[in-house]
């Protein structure tokens, strides 16, 4: 099975603290490294997971809140003093490419990569990402400014051809791929051998979705239906729920609740505040989705 991991790199909300660093992740899939969001303390965070930043290529922000994307200039400073030429993508609320066409021209001048900012539009659930093996949808969130999440979906590979059938009937490495393709095979004798005696099938496509920050959003459960992991925001206990209706954000339970309504595979927590007991968290959460984990700097999560 090709590889598709997230990579914990922060979890925390609002400001950096001894326990965690703010909301940044890195999404492995099938060689690619995508950044989502990208907060103070980032560079130092993907030196610790052993990640090159030059294999990053695209970032997705999701807001323009500082927890989420201060980290970013001092990271495209970085790469340009070593070396890297080529460009960085970033997709995002459409103030950034002002805010960091700014910062660059102040602090990063003179780089020889280009950095290309792409506008999200936040209110709509839309593909801002597709390559051969994965597109990217928005999830829209409801935030004190304009926010989305992001929906990372495998697109379907080929059936695999069974070694056995290829030196049984002393199939050529050139004809595997039509069979992967759904052709038959037929023998020098004229005898039709089926397709699916051929080949087993493909894995389905897996999903990774990506939530925060945002108010309590049940519609959302549709746009993430049958997802294999679930990054939802959880920033309070249920004794805070005042607050997280006041300050757009969620519960653990609350985001436990989206987990089951969308057939969730399993569900992390994260964007904790820094004054929440993170296993009352937990508990609360896990008495509504069972397959419910914390989030932790360094963790490193397979989605499957």
């Amino acid at each position: 099975m090709e590889t598709f991991k997230v990579h914990i790199l922060g979890c925390g909300s609002a400001t950096p603290t001894l326990r965690h660093n703010c909301t940044t992740q890195v999404v492995e899939i099938r060689g690619k490294f995508i950044m989502v969001d990208c907060a103070e303390g980032a560079q130092k965070m993907l030196l610790q997971s052993k990640i090159n930043h030059n294999r990053i290529n695209t970032i997705l922000i999701s807001h323009l809140h500082g927890d989420h994307c201060f980290g970013l200039i001092g990271l495209i400073c970085t790469m340009g003093m070593t070396g890297r030429t080529a460009p960085l993508h970033i997709y995002a609320p459409h103030d950034l490419d002002e805010i960091l066409n700014r910062l660059i021209d102040s602090f990063a001048a003179g780089l020889e990569f280009n950095v290309v900012c792409h506008p999200i539009d936040t209110t709509k659930s839309m593909v801002i990402y597709d390559d051969k093996s994965l597109y990217v949808t928005t999830i829209p969130l409801n935030h004190r400014v304009p926010c989305c999440g992001f929906l990372f979906k495998e697109k379907p590979t080929l059936p695999h051809i069974r070694r056995e059938m290829i030196d049984f009937y002393h199939i050529p490495y050139s004809q595997i791929n039509n069979i992967k393709c759904g052709n038959d095979w037929i023998t020098e004798e004229g005898e039709v051998i089926p397709n699916d005696r051929l080949v087993t099938p493909a894995e389905s496509p897996r999903m990774y979705a990506y939530c925060s920050d945002t108010k309590y959003m049940p519609k959302m459960a549709e746009l993430i239906k049958d997802v294999n992991l679930l990054y939802h925001e959880s920033t309070y206990t249920d004794d805070k729920i005042e607050n997280a209706a006041k300050y757009h954000h969620c519960t653990g339970s609350q985001a436990a609740t989206i987990a089951k309504m969308a057939h969730a595979k399993k569900l992390l927590l994260g964007h904790f505040s820094a004054s929440t007991n993170e296993q009352i968290l937990l508990q609360q959460a896990q008495a509504i989705f069972e397959p419910t984990f914390l989030s932790n700097e360094g963790m490193v999560v397979d989605v499957m």
